[in-house]
């Protein structure tokens, strides 16, 4: 057993098993798709989400040519990433539980230019990592719904000897819920926590920059993957509508994403319009109104292709969904002007070389800084066997 396993178990009466240790990404083990397929979900394509409500797709070529001409409108990059792995199971009251640990990396990086609009730097501008514990929330004999307990235990961990002297120090202890509802499992509710731990952080992010007023109209923020965050019942930044304002010039960039979540005004879904998209070109901006669960925050939402469809393996391939989330009341019920939407769609078009192929097979959906800024991030994990090993 390890030796951060043999504290917890000391400290909060519990019994270990010394299980198999494995990491979750690497192996066959459950997955989770932390997507929502609930029919609230589609998006329904007789809404627009701008100003001018054409239901063709729209030419972005001359648009882009043009912007290059100019300063580019996107200066940040934000991605996260997490390594999540089985380190033990653990006994409380009779019942057994699994410990999941993970090690959580989110960056912003950063793009200078010079005067004539010319590559200067690409560096760092602010990152968080750090490796975390998952623990059932019954390791608190009281089973109170709250961090205090765990984030005690995580200040005594960090005290231990063996920490120190390894140059090791861990996050956070972070708790998970036992009660499973639907096709739940535990370990899954135990992987969950740490994502959003994840997402907590990446919010964190976006909020540092809007502090030192580093987002502006000139001055966006890329994200990838979608900025669609779920209700959280836990972190700093789970309710969206206090946070909003920090997105107003930040894009969400997912290369993954469902198709057929987009139905048109015959119910059916859009998937064969968006594979179909001819290159450099997108769908209009849609709609997407979440409800008052969501914090009654609205959402644009459109595609654009940005590989030939011919030197890539799928139809989807090349394709990114982009979203941003409506800030104003106008912009609530009436979506953005066309005029923003052309102009984000036609700098993120020219963000598309040059590419990562051979690095990454994900190289047709990738924007090459957000390709940097992934790269950067898991460059900050420890290999699996040494971070395995501590515990």
């Amino acid at each position: 057993m390890g030796r951060i396993l043999d504290y917890i178990a000391n400290e909060t009466n519990g019994k270990c098993f010394t299980s198999f240790k494995y990491c979750y990404d690497d192996s066959t083990a459950p997955n989770i798709e932390y997507g929502s397929s609930q029919e609230d979900s589609y998006i329904n394509m007789k809404e627009y989400a701008e100003s001018i409500h054409d239901p063709s797709v729209r030419d972005m070529r001359t648009i882009a040519h043009m912007a290059m001409q100019g300063s580019p409108l996107f200066k940040f990059f934000l991605d996260g990433s997490r390594r999540v792995y089985k380190v033990d199971d653990i006994q409380y009251d009779k019942k057994v539980f699994p410990i999941v640990s993970g090690q959580i990396s989110v960056a912003c990086c950063g793009r200078e230019m010079n005067t004539d609009n010319t590559f200067k730097q690409f560096y760092k501008v602010v990152e968080e990592a750090y490796p975390v514990v998952s623990l059932p929330i019954t390791a608190n004999e009281e089973g109170i719904d709250n961090g205090v307990y765990f984030n005690n235990l995580c200040n005594k961990i960090n005290l231990l000897p063996f920490i120190k002297n390894e140059g090791y120090e861990i996050g956070k202890v972070l708790y998970y819920l036992t009660k499973l509802e639907g096709n739940e499992t535990l370990e899954n509710k135990g992987i969950a926590r740490i994502q959003d731990e994840m997402i907590d952080c990446e919010k964190r992010i976006v909020s540092w920059l809007m502090s030192k007023h580093l987002l502006t109209h000139k001055q966006y923020l890329i994200k990838d993957g979608s900025i669609q965050y779920k209700p959280m019942k836990h972190g700093d930044y789970k309710e969206l509508t206090r946070i909003r304002n920090n997105y107003r010039h930040v894009v969400g960039v997912s290369k993954r994403f469902n198709p057929n979540l987009m139905k048109d005004n015959k119910n059916q879904s859009s998937a064969g319009q968006i594979a179909n998209l001819p290159l450099y070109h997108r769908t209009p901006a849609f709609m997407w109104k979440p409800g008052e669960e969501w914090g009654n925050v609205n959402f644009a939402i459109w595609y654009v292709r940005i590989r030939e469809r011919r030197y890539t393996a799928t139809p989807y391939s090349g394709i990114l969904k982009i979203e941003k989330m409506l800030m104003t009341g106008d912009e609530a019920e009436n979506g953005l002007e066309t005029d923003e939407v052309d102009m984000i769609t036609a700098n993120i078009i020219n963000e598309r070389n040059p590419v990562c192929y051979g690095n990454d097979v994900r190289w047709a959906n990738h924007l090459y800084p957000v390709y940097m800024t992934e790269c950067f991030c898991k460059s900050r994990f420890k290999s699996d066997i040494s971070f395995i090993n501590l515990f």
